[in-house]
């Protein structure tokens, strides 16, 4: 183990790691603190005009799509956000990370997973041999709600065609959900989390592999519970090595 993955892995606080993938695997991607502009392609009058039209979200690109979600008012969120969280990321990413809402500093810098939250995605994500430039970021909702409250079932909703338009764009394969209310909106269930842990389901038309763990603020709050994030990360990098 070099002294770079350690560092990840001590950031965890776990005692004891066991990769099941071979080593060369975790070598072949290369940590990095870089991040990727979150869309490679810009924006043009062409498709301006286009968006101010009435495509629907699923037939949008990188820009029209970012465009439309900065002006959204489709929910009472609108009225309260600082400005929205598009995503970050590759756009051609093989991971696509899915998360709840922004959180206030979200809200304020205008990218998902920032803070202390964001620092301890970035050290689960090293510890797998992947940085946040090797994957694509973004939350089910597009705007914070009000005290970090738990959004709606109606907010998310007018949400979800932005996250499923950009999951299309990327076309990642794998979808690693974290947090209870993430996972609840893209599998449509009430199950606790742990039931839906170390399980491969799938979303949307596209039957994207999808594998669900816990929340990084929630691994701030319960620190016991990092162990069996690690054995999710694990799970999901198997998963995706057979897709």
């Amino acid at each position: 183990m070099n002294a770079m993955r350690r560092e990840y892995l001590q950031a965890l606080e776990l005692d004891t790691w066991v990769l099941r993938a071979p080593a060369a695997v975790a070598a072949a991607v290369a940590p990095t603190d870089a991040v990727a502009p979150t869309d490679a392609v810009a924006p043009t009058d062409a498709v301006a005009r286009t968006d101010a039209g009435t495509l629907p979200d699923a037939e949008l690109d990188w820009a029209a799509l970012r465009a439309r979600v900065a002006v959204c008012t489709r929910c009472t969120l609108a009225t309260t956000r600082t400005q929205t969280v598009f995503g970050v990321g590759n756009p051609e990413a093989q991971w696509f990370i899915v998360g709840e809402a922004p959180g206030a500093e979200e809200d304020r810098q205008g990218e998902p997973f920032v803070g202390r939250a964001g620092q301890l995605l970035n050290s689960m994500l090293h510890a797998i041999g992947l940085g946040r430039c090797d994957v694509y970021i973004a939350n089910v909702l597009k705007c914070r709600p009000p005290g970090n409250r738990d959004p709606a079932a109606a907010e998310a909703a007018h949400c979800l065609s932005y996250l499923e338009r950009q999951i299309a764009l990327v076309a990642p394969k794998l979808l690693l959900v974290v947090g209870r209310i993430a996972a609840h909106q893209l599998l449509a269930s009430d199950a606790p989390l742990g039931s839906l842990r170390q399980k491969t389901h799938a979303f949307g038309a596209a039957r994207v592999p999808l594998v669900v763990t816990y929340h990084p603020a929630y691994l701030l709050r319960s620190p016991g519970e990092k162990r069996k994030a690690w054995e999710d990360l694990q799970y999901a990098r198997e998963v995706a090595a057979r897709v």
